[in-house]
């Protein structure tokens, strides 16, 4: 699997490629109820989701890992699926806040939205619900209220849309 193998090239943590397996288990599962989403492109981009934590833990990872992927040859559809997969989204006015570079990091695509969402419901390699995410963000975020917000629009659009099928 070319993807492990560069995660591992780039040194990333052993735990961290093992959130990415287990993203990418809990990714697939979502797009089961998509037939129009593009199941490689999730695959890929869920495996190197996090390919920046080789570099920093912060939140910053997901640029570093933009970084990191485009020199792999990866195309912009997987560099925005690393990119944008921070939460559920961080918004250009948000990104000033944190530091990052000056623009919208909130998923656009389906494939996008299913990566990032499958990243919220994964801690560590454990399946979490929303209601752990949202105390989660509760308790590290000074004013969540609106990221909670943009991950239950994800989450009634990826998940729950679907639970009484």
């Amino acid at each position: 699997m070319m993807e492990i193998e560069i995660l591992k090239k780039e040194k990333t943590p052993e735990n961290v490629i093992a959130h990415s397996i287990a993203v990418c288990k809990k990714a697939s599962e979502i797009a089961l109820n998509f037939p129009e989403a593009d199941k490689d492109l999730i695959r890929k981009g869920a495996l190197l989701h996090d390919i920046g934590r080789s570099k920093t833990h912060g939140i910053s990872h997901a640029v570093e890992g933009r970084k990191i992927a485009q020199q792999y040859g990866y195309g912009e559809d997987v560099l925005n699926i690393i990119e944008r997969h921070i939460g559920a989204g961080i918004t250009k006015d948000e990104a000033k806040k944190l530091g990052l570079p000056e623009k919208s990091y909130v998923p656009e695509t389906l494939e996008e939205k299913i990566v990032a969402h499958a990243d919220n419901l994964i801690s560590g390699t454990k399946e979490v619900d929303v209601d752990y995410v949202i105390k989660k963000w509760r308790s590290r975020m000074d004013e969540p209220e609106d990221n909670i917000k943009r991950l239950i629009v994800m989450d009634n659009e990826l998940i729950k849309a679907f639970e009484d099928d």
